[in-house]
């Protein structure tokens, strides 16, 4: 099923709203291909479309994506790609394991408070 089909689910609305839908990457996280805190993912097609609007898109390349970022724990989903990235970069600049563990901090709490609100 995909991604868009189980969003026309009671179920799927509920898991995108609380964000659980991301639960499945942690596979991902324990293979090594992505950390629990970084840029998030985006898919290739997307990536060559932004990196030639955005010339400094490419750098988020130079740390593993994340199942959270700092943009969207500062933002959410509709803030520009444009904000986005200057977040992205503002976390690759000053990445510490403090603003590690604050980011995910932060990410559990917009989680839970997202999960009881459904």
């Amino acid at each position: 099923m995909s991604r868009t089909e189980l969003e026309y689910t009671r179920v799927g609305r509920g898991l995108k709203a609380s964000q659980l839908d991301e639960l499945p990457q942690l596979w991902n996280v324990l293979r090594g291909d992505m950390s629990f805190v970084g840029p998030r993912p985006i898919r290739p097609r997307f990536f060559e479309q932004l990196a030639g609007e955005l010339p400094a898109y490419w750098q988020r390349l130079v740390v593993r994506p994340g199942l959270t970022g700092f943009a969207q724990v500062r933002r959410g989903y509709e803030t520009s790609m444009a904000e986005k990235l200057a977040h992205d970069l503002e976390w690759i600049a000053d990445r510490s394991v403090r603003l590690y563990l604050r980011t995910l901090f932060a990410t559990a709490l917009r989680v839970s408070r997202q999960t009881l609100h459904i």
